[in-house]
């Protein structure tokens, strides 16, 4: 890669959109609270969930997106890239985000998959902690120049993703931030 083609915080500006793509579950992350909730419930990892076990909806393998942003790299902008890891949007997402800047992000975008819902209830872990922990189904966030969303929309849809209109970049002031419109 080019030094001019890296993907540096100061490419993201007010006004571009940020495009979520689904999780294949939650991607090694969490495993610790995981247990805690498996160790308490004494939940049966064999039982059915969500069309599969409850053990393989747990342990699904992370998903790993090179192929469908290649295909989106060779057509449009790509400003930033963000893989949902451990701490989750809040504590990821700042990492690629300038200065003066806040990622707004529409919880209502998208549903939670089962299985973050299953780790919710029985453990009684509490929305903002959830989102600070799992990836609550959002795999990858991807930010683009607002004029091009709908093109990228299609690109991933193309490419087998689930993706959808995940938020914004506002003006801030202070370090990167991100809030949730829980």
């Amino acid at each position: 890669v080019e030094r001019d083609e890296l993907l540096t915080p100061d490419r993201v500006q007010p006004g571009d959109a940020l495009i979520g793509v689904a999780s294949s579950g939650p991607h090694s992350n969490g495993y610790s609270l995981i247990r805690r909730i498996i160790e308490a419930t004494g939940v049966d990892l064999g039982a059915p969930f969500d069309g599969v076990t409850l053990g393989e909806r747990l342990l699904a393998p992370t998903r790993i997106y090179v192929k469908p942003l290649l295909a989106l790299f060779e057509q449009v902008e790509v400003r930033s890239l963000c893989h949902i890891t451990g701490g989750g949007l809040p504590e990821n997402l700042p990492r690629v985000l300038p200065d003066n800047t806040v990622a707004r992000i529409e919880t209502a975008s998208w549903q939670w998959p089962a299985v973050f819902s299953w780790l919710q209830e029985q453990g009684q872990v509490e929305t903002r902690e959830m989102y600070r922990t799992f990836n609550c189904g959002v795999g990858m966030v991807i930010c683009v120049p607002a004029a091009q969303l709908g093109q990228c929309l299609s690109i991933l849809e193309e490419q087998g993703e689930t993706a959808w209109v995940l938020g914004c970049i506002e003006a801030g002031d202070g370090e990167a931030r991100v809030e949730l419109n829980v």
